[in-house]
């Protein structure tokens, strides 16, 4: 067993680092970092190495001995610095379900441990608020050319149970129910969830609302491909033209 973990938490002491800071400086999971920093988890090399590197510690005496407060005072102290003089805007951390692991997130969308290591998306909404993220993987929410396609992403934010039944009809939902994580606008009737696509040749899913585990109320949406403004702006010159000739006739 290293003193890896032991070390960075000194560390963290003497230059007066969150968890949080220092787990961003260096592109890791704050889940992560706790791990290291309780002996649960060893670092992989390149992470080890940036760490030394970036206060100028040995590799060696960052794994096999314990570092003592004087010794570490003689580091750089650069990422104190820089924590301090930067007013940083606290950005949500969402955790976002890829095509990968959507079969897991059946499994263990419960597992705090399990949701911890999803992927993370850093955004600039209400952190106060629980939000799921989610990659697109079809079509069913297409309607021509419009729409969410694959490799699109979504952001829900949490519906309590008892709330769900209060939603607006239409509004675009991430649901969990049964052992299906489904996309679709959600549609209430005398306890019965029905999950409609936009796609006219798919057929609707119903359900009981007992059945839903989880349902995530889509916020936001960032598309992998650039919207097409041709359309929007022929419309524009079109009605610029007509204003035009009624302009000219009564003249």
């Amino acid at each position: 067993m290293s003193f890896f973990g032991k070390n960075i938490k000194k560390i963290r002491g003497v230059k007066g680092l969150s968890q949080q800071v220092f787990a961003e400086v260096f592109d890791l999971k704050r889940a992560t970092l706790g791990a290291y920093e309780e002996e649960r988890s060893e670092p992989k090399i390149e992470t080890l190495i940036r760490i030394a590197n970036h206060f100028s510690i040995k590799v060696d005496d960052l794994l096999t001995s314990e570092l003592t407060v004087n010794k570490l005072l003689q580091f750089k102290d650069d990422i104190t610095l820089e924590a301090d003089s930067v007013d940083k805007e606290v950005f949500a951390s969402v955790p976002c379900i890829t095509e990968k692991k959507i079969s897991d997130y059946v499994k263990y969308y419960n597992k705090k441990a399990f949701v911890n290591d999803l992927t993370v998306l850093k955004l600039p909404i209400n952190p106060e608020k629980k939000f799921r993220g989610y990659t697109v993987t079809n079509l069913e929410m297409t309607n021509h050319d419009k729409g969410l396609f694959p490799k699109d992403v979504v952001v829900g934010e949490f519906v309590p149970k008892n709330i769900i039944g209060k939603l607006t009809n239409g509004v675009l939902v991430l649901v969990l129910v049964k052992d299906e994580l489904i996309l679709r606008r959600l549609y209430i009737t005398d306890r019965e969830v029905v999950l409609r696509a936009d796609h006219k040749n798919i057929e609707d899913k119903s359900y009981a609302l007992s059945d839903v585990k989880e349902l995530w109320r889509i916020r936001y949406a960032f598309f992998k491909r650039l919207p097409e403004f041709n359309d929007v702006l022929e419309e524009k010159l079109m009605f610029l033209e007509q204003e035009f000739t009624k302009l000219k006739n009564r003249l």
